[in-house]
């Protein structure tokens, strides 16, 4: 949360979180110490501990920039093309963009998961919340095409996703894209032509 009185984030806290960020993405949550934090970020320990009484709060508040983050990619994307078909497909678009991305390392959710299985953790709880509200997203966009079979073709996508950002750092991206983007294609369009009562989608 914003500490200074007008409500805006300060420099010092914007610069924590983003050196913060670029860190825990791109080597790992518990490879990166406080006192590299503090160092790059160019602050005292003092000023970390005044925005962030902890690690634990500052990983929380990364894990909440990158929610917010994809929350405005699936808004961008349903804004962008209103059919819930056609939102689907604008939102795998983006997440296939990111994939592309130079500096991609996987989901940052999935990622902070394997760092904090506990799931009393709030870490892993701040993953769980990200996870449930991107599944009912999907799953709302899928029942304005059919109700029936919403949520198991929400999941089917889910795991699409998933294992799209899990192979992306590992293999081609630009192969791993056309295969989970002519994934949920065949997704979207089996889905919409086939009583999902009598069965799964596949």
């Amino acid at each position: 949360m914003p500490t200074p009185s007008e409500g805006r984030p300060s420099e010092a806290r914007s610069r924590l979180l983003a050196t913060a960020t670029r860190l825990f993405y791109t080597e790992g949550i518990h490879a990166v110490g406080i006192d590299r934090i503090v160092a790059e970020a160019q602050v005292t320990r003092a000023t970390l501990y005044r925005h962030f009484p902890g690690k634990e709060d500052l990983v929380l508040a990364y894990l909440g920039e990158v929610d917010r983050a994809m929350r405005g990619q699936a808004d961008q994307a349903v804004t962008a093309r209103p059919a819930p078909a056609d939102s689907l497909r604008a939102l795998s678009e983006s997440i296939a963009e990111g994939i592309r991305s130079p500096g991609f390392r996987g989901c940052a959710f999935l990622n902070a998961a394997a760092e904090y299985p506990d799931p009393g953790s709030p870490v892993h709880q701040a993953v769980l919340a990200h996870r449930q509200w991107f599944l009912d997203t999907v799953t709302e966009l899928l029942a304005k095409i059919q109700e029936t079979g919403a949520e198991p073709a929400a999941r089917h996508f889910v795991m699409m996703r998933d294992g799209a950002m899990a192979a992306g750092c590992l293999f081609d991206p630009a192969l791993i894209c056309e295969t989970f983007l002519h994934g949920v294609d065949r997704l979207l369009r089996v889905y919409a032509a086939t009583d999902y009562s009598q069965g799964a989608v596949g």
